[in-house]
């Protein structure tokens, strides 16, 4: 039996149907019911949804085997606790900085808000920039609107809602794509089954980027 903790929404959507063709059914449809836990069809796995940010801590302290979440949530977390084995490709994405239409700053401190305190305290301290990194749990793009922040570190998509406020993409941070993380303790005491679905997924990928 693994235990796969899956980040929810986007990148939900996009890995189960990867999942599915890895022979990954849920016994019961994950987005007609409110459960958090579910079997697969097959008895051989457990799908837990939850918050990406926790994906890294289930998989770190081996409550769950293995993880599927997005590489910002894993620059966030920082750790190396756990193996990140496999690039899935879905759910694209880049972590920019973003600031209103046309602004140019001097060379003061600049307050940053974001979600992503340690992507942007690492990124700018790599650029040699003084800043203050406000944490917001909450959407970001409103800080500069607010007088809170001059410029927010975020995860762009398509760049629409920069857009609604006022706000335009500037550096590129990283590249952000969806990733399978796993246990490391999970790797040896169970390495067939995680070795066995890791070559499913990565057949599948390779097929489809084929």
């Amino acid at each position: 039996m693994l235990t796969i903790a899956l980040n929810r929404g986007r990148v939900l959507q996009e890995c189960l149907p990867l999942l599915e063709r890895a022979g990954i059914v849920p016994a019961e449809p994950i987005h007609e019911s409110r459960k958090l836990v579910f079997a697969s069809a097959c008895g051989h796995y457990t799908l837990v949804i939850m918050r990406g940010s926790d994906v890294p801590t289930y998989v770190e302290y081996g409550a769950a085997d293995v993880g599927i979440t997005g590489k910002d949530t894993l620059l966030e977390h920082g750790g190396c606790t756990f193996y990140e084995r496999l690039d899935l490709g879905i759910a694209p994405c880049r972590i920019m900085t973003a600031a209103p239409v046309g602004t140019m700053y001097g060379p003061g401190t600049l307050r940053v808000a974001t979600k992503l305190v340690n992507v942007a305290k690492r990124y700018f301290a790599e650029q040699g920039r003084q800043v203050q990194v406000i944490p917001l749990s909450g959407a970001v793009e409103i800080a500069p609107l607010m007088g809170l922040a001059d410029l927010i570190v975020d995860v762009v998509d398509t760049g629409v809602t920069l857009k609604a406020h006022g706000l335009e993409a500037r550096e590129l941070i990283a590249e952000v794509t969806t990733r399978v993380i796993v246990n490391r303790a999970a790797l040896k005491t169970k390495f067939d089954a995680v070795e066995t679905l890791l070559s499913r997924l990565r057949g599948i990928v390779q097929g489809r980027g084929a």
